[in-house]
């Protein structure tokens, strides 16, 4: 199986909301409120307008397996400011909207998302990738260990947000190896080079 990553473009954006309402079906049916609106989830049209935002900056990248979407992901430096600190932002690329298609899920794809993120960090000279997640959503903070992060902290409880379960990762602890991070290949498909985003 061949995972390369590519940015993403204006007519992805349909592709991005059907990941995110796959996932939040399938996070209710196990329980979860995650992303629902009653939790203080963003509502589909906002997540769409904030993605549309981040594909026309060059934020949002997809993931394709054998050439067909699998999952997407948006990176950039900007975070909630009650999370973070001036100073963890500064020396940080943020990770947004990791959602991984049902159809590969178990296939590293997301693995291979955050690699990404970890070279974009070491490209543009950041030290971390950090990333808030469902307070609740036990199981996702799992993932999160699992693939490496560690959970920094717990935001304050009175913070509205539902996501205030903050995990980071220091960009050596992913092991550049033939070009890759984290022993997965980065190569970008031909039509799609990566440009790196500019970031404030």
């Amino acid at each position: 199986m061949t995972v390369q990553i590519r940015p993403a473009a204006c007519h992805d954006l349909d592709l991005i909301c059907r990941l995110r309402l796959q996932r939040s079906s399938w996070l209710a049916a196990r329980g979860s409120d995650q992303w629902s609106t009653a939790a203080s989830g963003l509502s589909i049209d906002y997540f769409a307008c904030a993605v549309r935002r981040a594909v026309s900056d060059w934020e949002t990248w997809i993931a394709e397996v054998n050439g067909e979407p699998a999952g997407t992901i948006t990176i950039n430096d900007r975070a909630d400011r009650e999370l973070w600190t001036m100073a963890e932002l500064a020396d940080s690329l943020i990770v947004h909207y990791l959602i991984v298609d049902l159809r590969y899920a178990g296939h590293s794809v997301g693995q291979h998302l955050l690699a990404h993120a970890a070279a974009l960090a070491r490209a543009h000279g950041r030290h971390w990738v950090r990333l808030d997640a469902w307070t609740t959503n036990y199981e996702l903070h799992a993932y999160y260990q699992r693939a490496g992060f560690r959970l920094a902290r717990i935001a304050d409880p009175d913070n509205r947000s539902p996501s205030c379960a903050l995990f980071e990762r220091h960009v050596d602890r992913w092991l550049v190896d033939d070009g890759g991070v984290g022993g997965f290949p980065m190569t970008p498909l031909a039509r799609y080079p990566i440009v790196l985003p500019a970031l404030g």
